[in-house]
């Protein structure tokens, strides 16, 4: 796989919550921040929403707004509509009149992802990610929030389930439509190194073979450029160094290994390039302040907690 593949694949996103969300008339909510991934996709009218205060942004049908972390916002069918409070629910929701053809419809909700990886999305993605209706590469985004907004309104069997996939594949696309979208003037991050070709040709020689001895005179090699150039460009475009970025793509591999807990820790160590699980323990209590063993035990209780 390339990196980008390698790390969503390593995140494992998938649907937590898909809800309907509706309203007629006036109406409008305020909901407190939380430490997800939040998405909208508008299927029907139009609604405000604003963040942390800011002026409120109009979103229309066709329309998909993904939040890597969701902060506080309101949600109102018109700008400057006093909100009132209310708490996320897992059910589909109705704003307004209760009776009546809804003039808003909107399918919302939020992404989970292996949470002891969860700060590489943020690496990924700026703050908030609008996608209107009438952008989309090559009309690709369209077509997949058409095809969820055909499967929303059919009723078929196994709609659920089709629907989880439809937008799970609509989150992927999504972070490669930021990729190009940005056009190299993204954040520091993998997708602004992908885009560059002598930076990606490194990046996949590196995710290829992890356990290898890179060293930045090596890589630089791989990239055509001198070695002083080469650590410049790469720091420039991914925010840390070849050998620190290095250092924490093995990190992210191991913390996935001890939370699944299948591997010995000799393994882990052998995979990701250490010479001994001694060497490995060490690098690794230098980073995160605990041994891989104690980091297991913690991810897993945690996981089991929230899956309570």
């Amino acid at each position: 796989m390339d990196p980008f593949s390698d790390v969503i694949a390593l995140l494992r996103p998938h649907t937590a919550i898909s809800k309907p969300i509706t309203g007629r008339g006036r109406w409008g909510m305020r909901y407190a921040a939380h430490d997800a991934p939040g998405f909208a996709i508008i299927l029907k009218g139009e609604c405000w929403i604003s963040f942390d205060g800011q002026d409120p942004w109009k979103f229309a049908k066709g329309d998909f707004l993904l939040l890597p972390s969701t902060p506080s916002f309101t949600m109102s069918s018109h700008p400057g509509i006093a909100c009132e409070p209310r708490d996320p629910v897992h059910t589909a929701v109705r704003h307004g009149e209760q009776e009546g053809e809804a003039d808003f419809e909107s399918l919302g909700g939020t992404f989970r992802i292996e949470q002891v990886n969860a700060p590489l999305l943020l690496t990924l993605l700026p703050r908030m990610i609008l996608v209107p209706a009438s952008e989309g590469r090559a009309g690709r985004l369209r077509q997949i929030i058409e095809l969820i907004s055909q499967e929303y309104t059919a009723q078929e069997p196994g709609r659920a389930l089709i629907l989880q996939r439809l937008l799970e594949v609509l989150l992927i696309e999504v972070l490669r439509w930021h990729g190009v979208a940005a056009d190299g003037d993204g954040p520091a991050g993998l997708l602004n190194g992908m885009r560059d070709p002598a930076l990606a040709r490194v990046l996949r020689a590196m995710h290829a073979d992890v356990r290898a001895g890179w060293t930045v005179a090596g890589l630089a090699r791989i990239a055509g450029l001198s070695r002083s150039g080469f650590a410049a460009r790469f720091t420039d475009n991914l925010g840390c160094g070849p050998i620190e970025y290095l250092a924490r793509w093995r990190l992210a591999l191991a913390k996935d290994a001890l939370v699944r807990g299948t591997q010995t820790l000799d393994r882990i160590a052998e995979e990701i390039g250490y010479e001994s699980a001694s060497a490995f323990s060490t690098a690794f209590r230098k980073r995160l302040g605990c041994s891989p063993g104690k980091f297991a035990r913690e991810s897993r209780e945690a996981a089991r907690l929230s899956a309570a």
